[in-house]
């Protein structure tokens, strides 16, 4: 290929990191390109909490219209950021081959007495901790109902420096955000009870949908097993019209031939929860976040998210 491949991607160095990696997957086929820094709309507002922005497609918008105008031929974007209902015209042409998924506490200091606190059946500390996530604070106010909550935004290297010069015990972040450029702090613990958000820790490339030679060329960077459970966890996101901003959580993994789905969904204050957990041969996959999340909807998660989207 002849053409240098303009590569759009936003410019914090989490951004950058992702789209090198894409880079570097593209120059083993001998494909040259070059990356574009595009700042987008979640990046430009960093003090109002996601959940009250409402926003599908926030971190992706700006770069979608960047390739469907022809200045970028690519868009490198966190899986997860990704609306369900992708923009007319564009199509994921590769889903990299997924990294950690799991989402981390980060404590502030030593973290000694508040591993304490968390660990401590009694409930008697209260403990506050960010985040800007509504996943994040539904599933942690679920566990831990007497803990209060902060807002937390920008990349991750200012959300590290604001828990540090803050009164606030820890901070959640995603651990593969802060494991791909060597940031994860040695005080910090996996969430290994937090269901992640669905395609958490995959990074996904997109395309024009009428541009047959990129698509072609990215097959050879697509990882099979991570399409097929992200597309998994997706579906079942999309089953239940939630968003980035909506309190639902999904992990799919593979282990001997079967798809096995967990997903949850939650009140915004954390109080109720359904969860579901659903097994399929990986032939047999196609519909299983689609039941997943019918299931969810039956079990009255249809006033759950009713409740969400008006506030009552």
């Amino acid at each position: 290929m002849s053409q240098v491949v303009k590569i759009g991607t936003r410019d914090s160095e989490l951004a950058q990191w992702q789209a090198k990696k894409v880079q570097h997957l593209l120059h083993q086929q001998d494909i040259r390109s070059e990356l574009v820094l595009i700042k987008s709309e979640g990046d430009i507002d960093l003090s109002t909490p996601l959940y009250e922005i409402g926003v599908q497609g926030i971190f992706t918008k700006t770069l979608d219209i960047a390739l469907l105008q022809k200045r970028i031929d690519l868009a490198v974007h966190s899986f997860k950021d990704i609306p369900t209902q992708p923009a007319k015209g564009i199509t994921t042409a590769a889903v990299l081959k997924r990294d950690a998924y799991t989402d981390i506490l980060v404590f502030r200091g030593n973290g000694e007495d508040t591993l304490s606190a968390i660990n401590d059946d009694n409930y008697k500390t209260k403990l506050i901790i960010a985040t800007s996530s509504m996943r994040r604070r539904a599933q942690w106010l679920h566990r831990y109902p007497h803990h209060q909550l902060e807002n937390l935004r920008g990349n991750v290297i200012s959300r590290l420096k604001k828990l540090a010069e803050s009164n606030w015990h820890g901070a959640i972040f995603a651990a593969a955000g802060l494991e791909r450029i060597d940031l994860r702090p040695k005080e910090s613990i996996d969430l290994t009870w937090m269901l992640p958000a669905p395609a958490q820790g995959a990074v996904a490339v997109v395309c024009r949908e009428d541009d047959e030679v990129l698509k072609k060329i990215c097959i050879p960077i697509n990882d099979e097993p991570t399409a097929i459970c992200t597309g998994v966890e997706r579906d079942f996101l999309k089953t239940l019209m939630g968003g980035c901003t909506t309190p639902i959580s999904a992990l799919a993994i593979i282990i001997n031939g079967q798809v096995i789905l967990k997903g949850s969904l939650h009140s915004k204050d954390g109080q109720q929860m359904i969860s579901v957990e659903k097994h399929a041969a990986i032939a047999e996959a196609v519909n299983l976040g689609k039941e997943a999340g019918a299931e969810v909807i039956s079990r009255g998660g249809d006033k759950i998210i009713e409740s969400i989207k008006y506030g009552s």
